[in-house]
């Protein structure tokens, strides 16, 4: 059964933003994405809250990040999955969100150091995919690691204004697109830059 809404919005909103920033922790309340270091930004609140009310969640699902940033995203997919699996390419960004979130008594997610444009092959199938950062085309190994009935929520385009795309994958393995709104993220480095 998927997560309601209410439950993710309770959440969100009982969650210190300012826990997972170093810096600009006074303007935490305020929606807007802000610099984490190493040319990333924490995500506002209102479009993490969105794009993880697409993923509909449940007890059961196995997500796989691209992008831990802050650990800002990762914690709130932690409460509502039964698995993340998380890929962030900066090391420094990385150990400091695995110290912070383990500190916070997440235990349930899995860190990879890489570029995350290819995914993480080695726990595939994902029930559900989510990128934090864009893409200039859909990453077909992405694509290949979607379970069947998975959903996978990713900005693509170019450099300075994406469309957030909802994919999803049906039963056969047929591939459909929604485009959800015009997003601004940092860019996917690697493959599909």
């Amino acid at each position: 059964m998927v997560y309601e809404k209410e439950k993710i919005i309770e959440f969100q909103n009982k969650l210190d933003r300012s826990y997972f920033m170093d810096k600009n922790k006074k303007y935490a309340d305020i929606d807007s994405p802000f610099p984490i270091g190493h040319g990333q930004t924490i995500s506002q609140p209102s479009l993490v809250l969105n794009m993880t009310i697409m993923l509909e969640l449940n007890k059961n699902s196995k997500v796989l990040e691209i992008g831990t940033g802050s650990g800002y995203q990762t914690a709130i997919l932690s409460k509502f999955s039964k698995e993340v699996y998380t890929v962030e390419r900066i090391e420094p960004l990385l150990k400091k969100a695995k110290e912070r979130l383990k500190k916070a008594g997440y235990d349930n997610i899995h860190y990879k150091l890489d570029d995350g444009s290819s995914g993480w092959e080695k726990y595939a199938p994902y029930d559900r995919i989510i990128s934090t950062a864009a893409a200039s085309k859909v990453p077909n190994e992405l694509i290949d690691q979607l379970a069947p009935e998975g959903r996978m929520i990713i900005p693509v385009g170019p450099r300075y204004l994406q469309d957030l795309l909802l994919i999803k994958k049906d039963s056969k393995g047929k591939i459909t697109e929604e485009v959800i709104e015009k997003v601004r993220f940092v860019p996917l480095v690697g493959k599909y830059e």
